[in-house]
């Protein structure tokens, strides 16, 4: 993988890791504080804003972000433009916080989702002000080429709310005081990123009047396939989970969020992925390298498919520990949705990379057809599985949907113009997680104590499953020994130009040692994992 791209990926997993940990440790708070019937009222509302959201800031935040970073030759360029969307801001929100007081206020909510949740609407109503400006401010700052600050304020977001919705939880005032949490950490976002907007360009330009040159029509309809995209994106997200409000009720609801926030962690790294790879493949396709893209495609593929696999194993393999641990003894019934989603999780996980490249060439026709077959696929799968088999059919549901997701993907990615599978060794892969998975459900079945499953299956899993990447040909030594080379070595003398460099004695290096001792302890781990398994069957 290139360099510069792989700093660039671990950039984004480095700004990510502060609010993938806050959110980690929130979560299964929010969900004991909250229980599980009123933590599955939560996470619908969410769910609905989420979906709310794209039409309110339809193109605005992605807009400004674009067209402050284009040098018009218009007079006060920058102030017309964060003049324009700010305008254009005040005015989709408060008509969007509008419909929705409407809404509650006329017994729509009430007659849809049922008594009690027009109070939340109401709150919500004011969510949709707040997270307009600060999503407003941080693309604002984005365009201006800030990410010093834009990136911060996202940081800030997750902690305010933290330290905001959790007392209030605690407190008592439940789903109102998590939903006030956000409100609250939402608009102090908005105040600090408009005030340092301010200091770019002064906040007054929203009286300006734009000159007739001014491509305002131009600015409206931008980014209207982008919006496509993003909105059925979004519906594989959150469809699920209001249908499941709709026809169960608000506990299941809670117990499937609970496996779908586990399920999601799978998704880490490829969302890194897909956030560089947007920006880092544009160069390569205006330079149409259509080799490099299909083998750097096909190398995410398979990097992505090895790193997620050991993942769902291992969370397969521990599900029964870590979901009780995690969120609480009363979360057990979130364990069989979790063990259905994964799979789809994993398909989810491989698609992302490559819908990124796809972006990076700017045609979406492709993926935004693809992304909507899977779109209506998971809504139908939906609405035919929850009514008769609740929060499993929701779970089986979904996973279909996300799993094709690669397959449309791969099919799109062809028509687009790149090939992620030619050289991904799919098949070695798959090879590799199966013989992976003996030892590694072995030894957490036969691990008894809880903590110790939970510290000892990991890393040794991970072990193992290297070993049989490495034993399967998904993963080669050359391959390691790079990835041994990114982390920092002694430092070397610099060699004598009249010397040749000598090594030692048996010709290993350190790379080789460790190699050769993770293929051993790889090899035992397996053997041994694999007999413990047959005793426990009762095979021999």
């Amino acid at each position: 993988m290139n360099r510069s791209i792989a700093s660039g990926i671990l950039s984004v997993v480095g700004g990510k890791v502060v609010i993938l940990v806050v959110t980690a440790l929130t979560t299964p708070l929010l969900y004991r504080l909250l229980g599980a019937s009123r933590f599955g009222e939560y996470s619908f509302l969410l769910s609905v804003f989420a979906l709310y959201m794209i039409f309110v800031s339809s193109g605005i935040t992605d807009g400004v972000r674009k067209f402050l970073a284009e040098d018009r030759p218009i007079a006060n360029w920058s102030e017309l433009v964060v003049g324009f969307y700010f305008r254009l801001a005040i005015l989709t929100s408060v008509v969007g916080a509008a419909l929705l007081v409407v809404a509650a206020r006329g017994r729509i909510v009430e007659l849809a989702f049922g008594p009690g949740f027009a109070t939340y609407f109401h709150v919500l109503a004011v969510l949709v002000l707040a997270a307009q400006f600060r999503s407003y401010a941080r693309k604002t700052l984005m365009g201006f080429g800030l990410e010093r600050y834009s990136e911060p304020l996202q940081i800030l977001d997750t902690v305010a709310f933290v330290a905001l919705a959790i007392p209030l939880v605690a407190l008592g005032h439940g789903v109102i005081g998590a939903l006030a949490g956000r409100v609250l950490a939402s608009a102090l976002v908005a105040v600090v990123g408009l005030a340092l907007v301010h200091r770019q360009v002064s906040l007054r330009c929203i009286f300006s009047r734009p000159p007739s040159r001014f491509p305002s029509r131009t600015m409206l309809t931008f980014n209207s396939m982008s919006v496509v995209l993003v909105l059925l994106l979004t519906s594989l997200y959150h469809v699920d989970i209001i249908m499941l409000q709709r026809f169960r009720e608000s506990a299941q609801v809670g117990h499937y969020r609970a496996a779908l926030t586990l399920a999601e962690f799978l998704w880490f790294v490829p969302l890194a992925l897909q956030t560089v790879y947007v920006h880092s493949t544009s160069e390569l396709w205006s330079q149409n390298r259509h080799r490099q893209i299909s083998e750097l495609a096909s190398r995410t593929t398979r990097y992505t498919f090895l790193l997620t696999a050991v993942m769902a194993v291992g969370l397969a393999a521990l599900a029964d520990v870590a979901v009780p641990i995690y969120f609480g003894p009363d979360a057990t019934p979130a364990i069989e949705p979790l063990l259905l989603l994964l799979p789809g999780a994993l398909g989810f996980a491989l698609a992302r990379p490559i819908l990124a490249v796809a972006q990076g060439k700017g045609t979406l026709r492709y993926p935004v057809v693809a992304t909507g077959l899977a779109a209506v696929i998971n809504v139908a799968l939906n609405a035919l599985l929850i009514p008769r088999y609740g929060m499993h059919g929701a779970a089986v549901a979904t996973s279909v949907g996300y799993g094709s997701m690669f397959v449309f993907h791969c099919l799109s990615a062809r028509l687009v113009g790149f090939r992620p599978l030619v050289g991904a060794r799919i098949g070695q892969a798959t090879l590799a997680t199966g013989l992976s998975s003996i030892p590694i459900f072995a030894m957490a079945t036969n691990i008894t104590k809880p903590w110790l499953a939970l510290v000892v299956v990991p890393p040794a899993g991970f072990v193992i499953f290297v070993f049989c990447a490495l034993l399967t040909g998904a993963l080669g030594l050359g391959e390691l020994r790079e990835v041994l080379a990114a982390f920092p070595g002694p430092v070397e003398a610099p060699a004598s130009p009249h010397r040749q460099p000598t090594n030692d004695r048996l010709g290993f290096t350190v790379g080789d040692w460790f190699q050769t001792l993770l293929l051993v302890v790889g090899m035992v781990l397996l053997v041994s994992g694999a007999i413990v398994a047959l005793f426990r069957t009762g095979a021999v």
